[in-house]
């Protein structure tokens, strides 16, 4: 697999990334020590977790499959930490709580750093700059190599990424920004990818195949059993795509499908891994044929008229202050 840098930094990673959200929680440990192994014998090395993911489980589950299943060397562990489960206060970026959660993560992982540490959300009570340098101190430490943010708005990731710290031209560079992308959600191409991409912040699109929805499986209203959009859980995470205008780009998907002698998930994974700014799509899978299938998208590389044709059909409305309004 194609290695590309994130952002203007010197680190190097997979351009496909393997996600762990449902690890410790739909997948269990022989499934997923089977994903790992299939996707570091892909050439694959980005890892994502979190500190919240199964409440640690997932962290918990892949520390236990380093060097057993994949040596820790190949691999660039990106966590995340901020996003905590109390009601009362779900973001939490402040030093005490970040710095508290990385240990956490350290040792439920077994590892002494992290290459990518992302905040996971952004946390309107607690001032930027001591978020910002939080994550200087622990770069500064040794525990982690490179820090990122995820779910930043446009101007909230020009903030972060602007922002002089206390020392007079003291300034980190972020080296990546994490974010929903795919051929149903491409809201982030009006200021967050432009953003991303001045700032030479690289892009981790989360969700590349919209939720599940692109690779086809709910074409004609159908709900797989053992589908996300089947069980009560995750339905209403779903629906949203579920609607004509997602439906006429999974019928444009399926139909470049067809003529490229492919699937429909490849086809979407291509699209949105080849899209300016991307470093690495986060792969989902609940099963290692279903992360096989994705994987082999390396193979594949769209024609340009295709390529054309599912940006127009999916092309998102932006009017005031994009287009269209000055006849308003």
């Amino acid at each position: 697999m194609d290695l590309r840098h994130l952002g203007r930094t010197g680190l190097r990673v997979s351009r496909l990334g393997l996600g762990t959200l449902t690890w410790g929680r739909d997948v269990g440990e022989h499934e997923a020590a089977g994903m790992l192994k299939a996707f570091w014998g892909a050439g694959g090395t980005l890892v994502d977790t979190a500190d919240v993911y199964a409440d640690g489980g997932a962290e918990y589950m892949l520390g236990r499959l380093l060097d057993g299943s994949v040596p820790r060397r190949d691999l660039i562990i990106a966590g995340k930490a901020g996003c905590v489960a109390d009601p009362e206060r779900r973001f939490d970026g402040s030093r005490g709580h970040l710095l508290n959660a990385l240990d956490a993560s350290l040792e439920r992982l077994g590892v002494e750093y992290l290459d990518l540490w992302q905040v996971h959300a952004w946390d309107p009570d607690t001032p930027l700059e001591e978020t910002l340098q939080t994550l200087d101190t622990a770069i500064r430490s040794g525990r982690v190599r490179y820090a990122g943010v995820v779910g930043y708005c446009g101007w909230q990731l020009a903030m972060a990424g602007t922002h002089q710290l206390s020392a007079p031209g003291d300034r980190y560079p972020l080296a990546a920004t994490q974010m929903e992308y795919s051929l149903l959600q491409r809201g982030i191409e009006r200021e967050v990818l432009p953003a991303a991409r001045e700032l030479g912040i690289g892009l981790l699109p989360s969700s590349p195949l919209g939720r599940g929805v692109l690779s086809g499986k709910y074409r004609d209203g159908a709900r797989p059993e053992g589908s996300r959009g089947a069980r009560d859980r995750f339905s209403a995470f779903v629906a949203p795509y579920l609607d004509g205008a997602a439906q006429r780009v999974v019928e444009a998907v399926a139909t470049a499908a067809d003529g490229l002698a492919t699937t429909p998930a490849r086809v979407a994974l291509a699209w949105v891994r080849d899209r300016p700014g991307v470093a690495a799509p986060i792969l989902g899978a609940r099963t290692t044929r279903q992360l096989e299938e994705s994987l082999s998208v390396e193979g594949l590389t769209l024609p340009g008229e295709i390529r054309r044709a599912l940006d127009d059909v999916s092309a998102p409305v932006h009017h005031y202050p994009d287009h269209d309004w000055s006849s308003l």
